[in-house]
């Protein structure tokens, strides 16, 4: 098991075990709130992630069962955020590190316990999968503080849940509950709150069982077809890669062979 060193305060922690990275959103006396030092902190840590060949899943989560976080540290906003040129310098740390959490190209997992509200409900949107306990609260009430949601993240949400939903969670910006998230399509995932580490660890294990090249390959296609433009002919034939890989020799080995595949990454 090892870390790296995210400096500050250790508001954002990375552990890895084997092939799992933990990424923990590190502030409980504020909930995880995020405030810029944290912004900065995931965007370094998961680029670091993006480099790392050991690594097949990384999770994303919270200190702690009461948040992954309630949103933005809104004492920051008189000092850091008070106009459009200070906000638009700050937007662009908070996007950096939700494009290193998009663009990371092992398979991202958040895991949600209590409050997803604002900010943290817009880093679950860049995970890949969202698994949360049932008392697990979700919503993004910015209009309540005269803010408005940026193209990066309006896209990862219209994405989800479609324009019509998107504009009803932006529009009411109400607090729901987690069965309500998995039915506008927020959540791959909804267990009892003591289940959820459980599940968590099931479907990081189910992850990590398959090729990581083509756990890889299948992130990065999916994201690039809902990217909209047109794929070039490279692009078609990047699907056909795999058979040149020794994971694809070893599949087809182990499947004949009744056998369980010992995929290496190569």
């Amino acid at each position: 098991m090892s870390g790296i060193n995210t400096g500050g305060e250790d508001q954002v922690l990375m552990v890895q075990d084997g092939n799992v990275a933990t990424v923990t959103l590190n502030r409980p006396e504020k909930l995880n709130a995020l405030n810029k030092n944290m912004w900065v902190r995931v965007g370094e840590v998961f680029r670091a992630l993006n480099d790392d060949e050991g690594v097949r899943c990384v999770v994303l989560r919270g200190a702690g069962d009461r948040a992954l976080g309630p949103g933005a540290d809104i004492s920051e906003f008189r000092n850091e955020r008070n106009n459009s040129r200070q906000a638009a310098k700050y937007g662009r740390l908070m996007h950096a590190a939700m494009h290193a959490v998009r663009d990371c190209r092992h398979p991202v997992v958040a895991r949600i316990r209590g409050l997803c509200i604002g900010g943290a409900l817009e880093l679950a949107l860049m995970c890949d999968l969202r698994i949360a306990g049932e008392s697990s609260r979700f919503g993004v009430p910015i209009n309540k503080l005269g803010l408005v949601m940026a193209y990066p993240e309006i896209d990862a949400l219209v994405t989800l849940v479609g324009p019509s939903v998107a504009l009803e969670i932006l529009y009411e910006a109400r607090v729901f509950d987690a069965e309500e998230a998995k039915a506008k399509g927020l959540l791959n995932k909804v267990v009892p709150d003591d289940e959820v580490d459980s599940e968590v660890a099931k479907t990081v294990g189910q992850i990590c069982a398959g090729a990581p090249l083509v756990n890889q390959w299948h992130k990065k296609f999916i994201y690039r077809t809902i990217g909209g433009s047109p794929l070039s002919a490279e692009d078609e034939t990047e699907g056909f890669d795999c058979f040149d890989t020794n994971d694809f020799k070893e599949g087809v080995r182990a499947f004949l062979a009744k056998d369980k595949p010992n995929f290496r990454g190569t």
